[in-house]
């Protein structure tokens, strides 16, 4: 079955960076296009960005453009959010999801930007 599990969420200050991870098993990997959301205190959930099959090319929502990096490694069945100058308003928990026929979701992992 489709298993999502992110990690390396964490407290962090403003200003740090952080890269969270999407460990992915049950489909074939390098055939999906992969998304990063996040869900943040009283808010709705939110796509952050979108990566292609070969990780080609990205697209992020609009707050994050400049800081935040998605990538891919298909022969780890993994991929990556790189988050630099991070803000209190990226606190939230993020999650990764693949759409196969129909939405899969990780658990998603806590990420809290606070001085």
């Amino acid at each position: 079955q489709v298993q999502l599990v992110e990690s390396g969420g964490g407290l962090v200050q403003p200003g740090d960076s952080l890269r969270l991870s999407c460990a992915a098993s049950g489909f074939t990997f390098r055939d999906y296009a992969m998304h990063w959301y996040r869900q943040g205190p009283g808010k709705k959930r939110e796509l952050v960005g979108v990566i292609t099959t070969t990780g080609s090319s990205t697209i992020y929502l609009d707050p994050v453009k400049g800081r935040f990096t998605i990538s891919r490694d298909n022969g780890k069945n993994t991929v990556y959010l790189q988050m630099t100058n991070l803000k209190p308003d990226d606190t939230a928990v993020y999650l990764c999801n693949v759409l196969i026929a129909r939405n899969y979701w990780g658990q998603g992992t806590q990420v809290t930007v606070s001085s």
